[in-house]
């Protein structure tokens, strides 16, 4: 048979054929089929299946997508956007990139604030002789909820100080060091188990460098997942004028 440009071969192709052009297992492409990601294949007389080089592109579109945003949206985008015109899936895969370069963004935003804080004798407007601040007055500081702070100090991240008296928090510079350090791994987009690691880290004689290379892995993570939906864009883009929409807006 002849090949198109893509590389994806003219013509029925069998499922070994469409696993071959794709880089997935035979069952794997029965699997994605039946699991929508593919449209179902033509059957021929003998009732084998019959795919096209529509179901490759959609594979590799699949592929490309699932190491972008996972498996699981993956799925939906790629079965909504089959019957959507071009220009939606363009700013469909467009609006994916700004969430990738805003992760990456987040994350570099982590990293300088963690090197100036690590850089920090005291944390700026507390003075050095024992002074404190009040669960508001931090909570203002970092531009987070009182409550925030509560659940941080329940998952073990932040520990004030109290006075025993009234039960009200008082936070000291060790304490108010900590809050910054998770309000900025937060923001980041990092999640309660990945900042009392990160954390731990820092409290160890290695932590600086170990974070810093636990960050640097998060933003090559991001590079990967943006260079796999560029990838993934052409072939999504193949799908979608093969189902017959005009490449113009509804």
């Amino acid at each position: 048979m002849d090949e198109t440009a893509s590389g994806a071969r003219r013509g029925p192709l069998r499922t070994v054929d469409v696993a071959r052009e794709s880089g997935y297992s035979p069952q794997q492409v029965r699997d994605l089929e039946r699991l929508g990601v593919i449209p179902p294949a033509a059957r021929a007389g003998n009732g084998y299946r019959s795919y096209t080089p529509v179901h490759v592109h959609a594979l590799r579109a699949y592929r490309g997508l699932a190491a972008a945003v996972g498996p699981v949206e993956a799925r939906r985008m790629l079965t909504r956007l089959r019957a959507e015109t071009i220009t939606t899936a363009a700013a469909e895969v467009g609006a994916v990139h700004v969430r990738l370069a805003r992760e990456r963004d987040e994350t570099l935003r982590a990293r300088r604030a963690l090197r100036a804080i690590q850089g920090e004798t005291d944390p700026p407007g507390v003075e050095r002789e024992g002074d404190t601040m009040t669960i508001t007055q931090l909570a203002a500081a970092l531009g987070v909820r009182a409550s925030t702070l509560r659940f941080w100090e329940q998952e073990g991240l932040v520990v004030p100080e109290r006075v025993t008296s009234l039960r009200a928090r008082r936070y000291g510079l060790e304490a108010i060091r900590a809050a910054r350090i998770v309000a900025a791994l937060r923001a980041a987009g990092y999640g309660i188990p990945e900042v009392r690691d990160l954390v731990a880290a820092l409290d160890r004689l290695d932590g600086p460098g170990e974070t810093e290379h636990i960050l640097r892995r998060r933003l090559d993570q991001i590079a990967t997942r943006t260079v796999a939906l560029l990838r993934a864009g052409a072939d999504l883009a193949a799908v979608v004028t093969a189902a017959g929409e005009e490449p113009t807006a509804r």
